[in-house]
């Protein structure tokens, strides 16, 4: 090597090491999980000053204790979401799994409390296994197949001598019912085979004879079914010829040849209500309240219902009495979020989850004759000051069709003056919400960064009744992304906000959402962020898993029809990257079951094969989204570069 070539490897080195004047030890490293392409240097400095915004926590409830009320909920203290227990209210949380993995599902036997089931997967994969954790010596049991199979609902016999489940084993796209005893789990029973994979266990009677099956197509359609256990015979609850009707959360009543359940049947709204099974009447208990009934639980006795109401993005919390059906809200609850709540064994209180704009999910407890709510848990929000988090307001506006249009907006901090700019976050589902919640990691785009951020419920979303939910299907798609651009409009007119600094930021539909506002509306945005979302529907429905297919055909529309892959072909962000004129970043989990890697890739090849500018982070450790805390801090760190490079910049 001449004098003159080492000059210019010597050179290459320093660049390698040299950045702007700091050394490679300056930046961030990503983990060795995640595949990054474009990114620019995240210096070190700025992930010092995320830190503040990284280290909250928050904690739901997992399960209650049959015997001694106390509680297993869902944290994270290391790189992901584990089980602990908490012994009485405030008191210590006790780690008791220990995994790479976050835990889902968790459950008690329900007699004696001595041993717990729960779910986990592998890399987000989702192919959820069943455990067994004996609380005594702290060793987790694999109880099914170990492969690529979906396994959940557990629904355990009165007794305790078993638990009914669903799973996709026999073929990977219907979801059969099994019985399983966890202390012989090889000895199982296949139940029922169904064909599709919306199926799941609803509840069981009280003498173990009979099962209530859902059948769910879609958000806006679903069925119930009785399973007689022994026989195998399952006859029609609701009407299977009826179309557009949801029918869901069934659980048997006290009452002879009685059910409660959830619809939306003859109602805008979700409502609760009861059926007589043997002359298929229908009664109707909360008409007075205009807006969905989600979450509810009957308490042991029976006597008594808790069943939140979601009001356009808020929850309230009411206590029904099962015998006169009347029902009051809980009164002393903050104004925020409200989840699954559940009785005590003894029906004497009631544990829940609840948050805030300005606090994390915790877990508190009621007790129901003195109506006193006292905290069980009390997560960490790192260094963050309640004070210094942005507060949600309410907005609408109308669409090109004068639809109004609403969703939650969180202003920067008043310490910027100022025109600031904004992000449009759109959630995921179609079918999902964007309500009032705490910001967590967000705070700090509004508090250090001063972007205001808009939350739009676009038509399609729940909650707002189920001619809105049902306004986005199949050929009506493009209408969704229409709302966005009268939120584009709606932007320009506000005093605060700068119409030519916007970013739109979605996940998984969401993600369709932003990708297709990215060609559609390319002039009136700076830059996109697109996670985990779908470029061609008609390849992300060729490629999604088997057991879900079906399920997105009700929604998106079904691919194998002509018309309908024509119009997916149309309407393909992956079709119009000719249109797209701003920078992209592009984020994605390896091992995504709903929207498969192959939707990320193809994006990106085909915009850096324009030309244009595209950032792209893969982890190879994840799935619809990321979970483990090393990989969600690298994607903060990267969206805030990406900001200050094509948004504040």
């Amino acid at each position: 090597m001449n004098f003159k070539s080492l000059l210019v490897v010597t050179a290459t080195f320093s660049t390698l090491f040299v950045m702007n004047g700091q050394t490679k030890s300056s930046f961030v490293v990503p983990n060795e999980n995640l595949i990054t392409e474009n990114i620019a240097p995240i210096p070190k400095d700025l992930s010092n000053d995320v830190k503040k915004y990284s280290e909250f926590r928050s904690a739901t409830l997992a399960d209650i204790n049959p015997v001694t009320n106390e509680i297993i909920i869902n944290t994270r203290f290391g790189s992901t979401s584990q089980l602990h227990r908490v012994l009485n209210g405030m008191g210590a949380r006790t780690q008791i799994t220990f995994f790479d993995e976050p835990i889902s599902a968790t459950s008690y036997e329900p007699t004696k409390g001595e041993y717990l089931v729960y779910a986990k997967d592998i890399g987000g994969n989702e192919f959820s296994q069943l455990f067994k954790l004996d609380l005594k010596t702290q060793q987790s049991t694999l109880l099914t197949d170990g492969g690529r199979s979906q396994n959940g609902g557990i629904n355990w016999r009165k007794d305790g001598k078993g638990f009914y489940y669903s799973s996709t084993k026999r073929n990977g796209g219907d979801r059969d019912v099994y019985f399983m005893d966890p202390n012989n789990p090889k000895a199982e029973k296949l139940i029922l085979q169904v064909k599709g994979g919306g199926w799941g266990i609803q509840d069981i009677s009280a003498d173990n004879k009979q099962l209530v099956l859902g059948e769910y197509v879609s958000i806006n359609e679903s069925y119930l079914w009785l399973l007689d256990i022994a026989t195998g015979k399952l006859t029609e609850i609701t009407d299977r010829k009826v179309k557009g009707v949801s029918q869901s959360d069934a659980t048997f009543s006290n009452v002879p040849n009685e059910i409660w359940f959830v619809t939306d049947k003859d109602n805008e709204f979700e409502r609760l209500a009861t059926m007589n099974l043997k002359k298929k009447k229908t009664t109707y208990h909360t008409t007075a309240i205009p807006w969905n009934v989600e979450n509810y639980d009957l308490s042991e006795d029976q006597k008594s219902i808790v069943f939140t109401s979601n009001e356009a993005g808020l929850n309230k919390m009411y206590l029904m009495n099962t015998a006169t059906k009347s029902y009051t809200d809980v009164k002393g609850l903050p104004v925020g979020l409200v989840s699954n709540p559940r009785f005590t064994k003894d029906n004497k209180s009631i544990f829940f989850n609840q948050s805030t704009a300005q606090t994390a999910s915790d877990i508190y407890q009621l007790e129901i004759s003195s109506g006193m709510v006292a905290r069980w848990t009390e997560s960490e929000l790192g260094e963050m000051q309640p004070s210094e988090m942005s507060v949600p307001k309410f907005i609408e506006w109308k669409s090109f069709d004068d639809l109004a249009v609403s969703g939650f907006y969180y202003p920067a901090s008043p310490k910027f003056k100022g025109k600031r700019p904004v992000i449009i976050l759109i959630h995921g589902g179609p079918e999902g919400q964007s309500m009032a919640s705490f910001l967590g990691g967000n705070n700090f785009y509004t508090s250090e960064m001063g972007v205001s951020l808009i939350y739009p419920n676009v038509r399609g979303s729940s909650g707002f009744g189920k001619t809105y939910l049902a306004k986005d299907n199949g050929f009506l798609r493009e209408d969704s992304v229409k709302d966005i651009g009268a939120l584009l409009e709606w932007i320009a007119k506000q005093p605060e906000l700068d119409k030519d600094k916007i970013m739109i930021m979605g996940g998984s539909y969401g993600g369709y959402m932003t990708l297709a506002t990215a060609f559609h509306y390319a002039d009136k945005i700076k830059c996109s962020v697109d996670i985990v979302g779908i470029s061609n529907f008609n390849t992300f429905l060729k490629n999604t898993e088997e057991y879900r297919r079906d399920l997105r055909r009700a929604e998106y529309g079904d691919e194998r029809d002509p018309k309908m892959a024509a119009f997916f072909d149309k309407m393909a962000p992956l079709n119009n990257t000719d249109k797209i004129k701003k920078p992209m970043f592009i984020i994605q989990g390896t091992n995504d079951p709903r929207v498969p890697v192959t939707e990320a890739m193809q994006m990106r090849d085909k915009l850096k094969a324009q030309g244009n500018t595209v950032w792209y982070l893969e982890a190879k450790d994840e799935g619809h989204g990321f979970k483990k805390k090393a990989n969600i801090d690298y994607q903060r760190l990267a969206v805030i570069r990406f900001m200050q490079e094509y948004l504040v910049k």
